[in-house]
Order: structure tokens, then C-alpha cells, then sequence
């Protein structure tokens, strides 16, 4: 597939900087570009969901040992 990116002057300068540094064509440059985005993106899903099973444990320990406090003082 061959795809049209247009680009500002600065994210052109950019690429080709790249390009340059990383001894790259622009193309391969844009398609591991792509790429890294998409895995940060499911990185950063994974992350925030580990982060809210976290939370919801936290908050059940919490209210459990709550409970537990309450049995024993024989409420």
C-alpha cells in the first residue's frame, strides 16, 4: 500500500534528520514510527487497566479488613 503523509517544514526537518541519523529511509523511519506508536498504545492500555485491578483490590482490602474490625468488636 502506498500512503500521502503531508507534513509541516519542522516535522519534514524532523524525518530527515532522522533519516539521516538512524541511516534509514524516510519510509522505513514513518513505518517503525507507526509501529512504536501502536505498542505504547496497547502498553499504556495494559498499564492503566493493571493499575485500576490494583485500585479495586486495594479498595476490597480495605473494605474487608473494615469488616473484620467490625466482627471483632462483636457488632
Amino acid at each position: 500500500m502506498t500512503a500521502t503523509v503531508r507534513l509541516d517544514d519542522a516535522l519534514e526537518k524532523t524525518l530527515e534528520t532522522l533519516s539521516k541519523k538512524l541511516h534509514k529511509k524516510k519510509s522505513d523511519v514513518i513505518r517503525e514510527a507507526i509501529t512504536f506508536y501502536a505498542n505504547n498504545i496497547e502498553k499504556n492500555k495494559k498499564n492503566k487497566l493493571l493499575l485500576a485491578i490494583k485500585k479495586t483490590k486495594d479498595a476490597d482490602k480495605r473494605i474487608n479488613h473494615s469488616m473484620e474490625d467490625t466482627l471483632v468488636d462483636g457488632i
